[in-house]
């Protein structure tokens, strides 16, 4: 079985970078597998699994399990370092995490920086669920006065504000509508 993490990883690999999987003749040539009941062993353990399943025409499609990344079993200091824990890790996939409404849920790549004391800079993308309402103090993607915005939503002598998270902009004070599109529940960000 532990082949077969090295060959999940492989597959991985070419299911990132093609977006489908492969034939059965090219999983024997992707992972050096000379037979084909070779592959149809590894594919049927791989199914067993949970990592693979068949389509209704027989082709071959990745499960949620197969997108799951390994959490790592403990946590990793900003300060001072810990031991290593050599722990099996469990696995967590990035939509389970971030996700609870797939539906309703949009990813927003951001572009400016009025929010940099908030941690979002451009470029990010926020996880926005969308709803039409949202609490005091929510980062929100609101469409004020026909244009969409992300800030952080505050009341001011009783009206809803949109206030950045940057002093060298403006709080948002709109001259008419304020609608919220959605409510922004997580951050990616790729370095």
């Amino acid at each position: 079985m532990s082949n077969d993490r090295s060959y999940l990883g492989s597959l991985q690999d070419y299911y990132a970078r093609h977006r489908a999987l492969p034939s059965y003749a090219s999983i024997g040539q992707l992972l050096g597998l000379r037979s084909k009941s070779s592959v149809a062993a590894l594919v049927a353990r791989m199914k067993l699994a949970g990592y693979l399943e068949s389509t209704p025409d027989r082709r071959l499609a990745p499960t949620k399990r197969f997108f799951a990344r390994p959490l790592a079993a403990g946590t990793v200091r900003a300060g001072l370092p810990d031991p290593v824990d050599d722990a099996q890790p469990d696995t967590v996939t990035l939509d389970d995490y971030l996700i609870e409404r797939p539906s309703q849920t949009v990813l927003v790549r951001v572009k400016g920086d009025s929010m940099i004391d908030a941690g979002i800079l451009e470029g990010d993308l926020v996880v926005v669920e969308k709803r039409a309402a949202a609490q005091k103090g929510d980062i929100v993607v609101a469409i004020v006065d026909n244009q969409f915005t992300l800030k952080r939503l505050e009341l001011d002598a009783g009206r809803f504000v949109l206030k950045p998270e940057n002093p060298a902009y403006p709080v948002i004070r709109p001259e008419g509508t304020l609608e919220i599109f959605g409510v922004m529940v997580g951050l990616v960000r790729k370095l």
